[in-house]
């Protein structure tokens, strides 16, 4: 599966400040709300922020913003909407919860590691 450009490097600012278990799932045929969900984990709410700025900060620099943002920064989620994208960093308790890659089992999945 080929990745546009700002899901990889919002990949790769996540990796980039120790997040964990970087997933990404491809909704192309499962969805009509967006085309990738980008999953990490963060070990605690300092560490979500973190990644979540890291993340807002290196695609701002190609000029795109999130269109929504949610759970920050007191959150044990936090979802950043691009749109094409959405980004979610949680901590595993909150992942193992809401289980998104089970949720979304059709979808192909991409793995990632620093």
């Amino acid at each position: 599966m080929r990745l546009p450009g700002a899901v990889e490097k919002a990949v790769g600012a996540a990796l980039g400040k120790k997040a964990e278990d970087a997933v990404v799932l491809d909704l192309h045929a499962a969805a009509d709300f967006t085309d990738f969900f980008v999953l990490v984990s963060g070990f605690n709410q300092r560490q979500l922020v973190a990644i979540a700025d890291a993340v807002v900060e290196t695609l701002r620099t190609e000029g795109r913003r999130p269109a929504h943002i949610e759970g920050y920064p007191r959150g044990e989620w936090i979802l950043l909407d691009y749109d094409s994208f959405v980004v979610h960093v949680f901590t595993p308790r909150m992942r193992a919860f809401y289980d998104l890659e089970r949720l979304w089992g059709g979808a192909k999945r991409m793995e990632f590691t620093a």
